[in-house]
């Protein structure tokens, strides 16, 4: 893998000179630079100097998509580097990390989050619903894929791959009616001007902790840990950690079709008292688009975690263990001898009721849920060529 430092200047180690210059790990497109240099910046207010060490990525060489050359393959190089003591700190996008825990290193801040909504950017500055049937809409998660599709909308889906610039342009050189892209990315690059619509969770759920950075240092450097603790967000870790723990317990990978959003709500309690509440809302749906899997709850905010694990287990006895299933069947028949994918699996449990969506990042666990089921079914044309999750390389 190549190595390249940023801002032209040789990154130095902390310990070199009279103060350490906190060596930051990123991958090197404009996106994944943006927001590491956010990072930096915020970390170089602190009184703390920091470059940017850029790194290419096995993702970023490869027009494969990310089902055949496996989840991960975004952060992996940047851990790597982050191991071999080559860089001190690595700025991930939250929602490319893999949900097994690494005990080499620490999740040792989660910034403010961007809005985790999608975007649509759409010909002639039209919404979702003023698409003709048969627009061409191009986008590369299955989970957009799948709601999209439920919406039953007769919308024509293509795969869609390439960098944000590379997407935007597929609509104003009139090779598609509209794109479907991350809104965070979009805002990162001081690109909103080219949103059309930002669609609702009630439409489109998010990916689990899209919008979120994950900002990560090794274990053992206790000092840096300290340090890098200034930039945490409590409210973006808690709602993250909660979405998280949903596809975790699913045990479906970062490209399945699984969405979540969590936001911390103000409530009133017996006494009449404002009390804050984890509102959280899920669902595992069919890449066909004939069925999606819905359920909500709403909890303590310190007990994310179980949270997220308690909805994920609703979800499943709902019906989502065998949709899951079901689609990791169908991606394993279509990828390669070679190629890694994330299987998906089991589990059981209980939930309560409730559910509104919106901002956040990671945390720890706890209580209630109750959902309901939504099923949808789409003219469009059968997906049959795996393509990448939404990540702009």
């Amino acid at each position: 893998m190549t190595v390249l430092h940023g801002e032209g200047a040789p990154a130095v180690g902390p310990g070199a000179g009279d103060r350490p210059v906190w060596r930051i790990g990123t991958r090197a497109s404009l996106l994944a630079r943006t927001q590491a240099g956010d990072v930096r910046d915020a970390f170089i207010a602190t009184g703390q100097p920091a470059e940017l060490v850029l790194i290419e990525t096995p993702g970023d060489l490869s027009a494969e998509p990310v089902e055949h050359i496996g989840v991960g393959v975004f952060t992996s190089a940047l851990r790597a580097e982050l191991a071999a003591g080559n860089i001190d700190i690595a700025v991930h996008s939250y929602k490319d990390l893999p949900t097994a825990v690494d005990e080499r290193f620490v999740l040792a801040a989660v910034p403010p989050r961007q809005d985790p909504r999608d975007a649509l950017v759409a010909r002639d500055g039209m919404v979702l619903g003023e698409l003709p049937p048969g627009a061409v809409v191009g986008t590369s998660a299955p989970r957009r894929i799948a709601q999209l599709r439920a919406l039953g909308l007769g919308l024509d889906i293509r795969p869609l791959r390439g960098n944000l610039d590379t997407r935007l342009g597929k609509v104003t050189g009139g090779e598609l009616d509209a794109v479907v892209v991350a809104r965070a990315g979009l805002a990162r690059i001081g690109r909103l001007d080219v949103v059309t619509e930002s669609l609702e969770p009630v439409q489109v759920l998010p990916a689990p902790a899209q919008g979120a950075l994950a900002v990560e240092c090794r274990a053992g450097d206790t000092e840096l840990i300290e340090l890098l603790a200034a930039l945490d967000d409590h409210g973006s870790r808690t709602a993250a950690t909660a979405e998280r723990a949903l596809l975790a317990e699913l045990e479906a990978g970062c490209t399945a079709p699984v969405g979540a959003i969590a936001e911390i709500v103000e409530s009133l309690d017996d006494d009449g008292r404002i009390v804050e509440e984890l509102s959280l809302r899920g669902c595992a749906a069919a890449v066909d688009g004939s069925d999606v899997i819905r359920a909500s709850t709403v909890g303590a905010p310190a007990q994310a975690a179980e949270l997220g694990r308690a909805l994920a287990r609703e979800l499943l006895e709902l019906g989502a263990r065998e949709l899951l299933a079901a689609e990791l069947g169908t991606a394993q028949a279509a990828t390669p001898a070679g190629s890694s994918t994330t299987p998906v699996g089991t589990s059981t449990a209980v939930a309560e009721s409730g559910g509104t969506a919106a901002a956040g990042t990671s945390g720890t666990a706890a209580a209630g849920t109750s959902g309901t089921a939504a099923a949808g079914t789409s003219t469009a044309p059968d997906f049959t060529e795996p393509s990448p999750m939404e990540n702009n390389r």
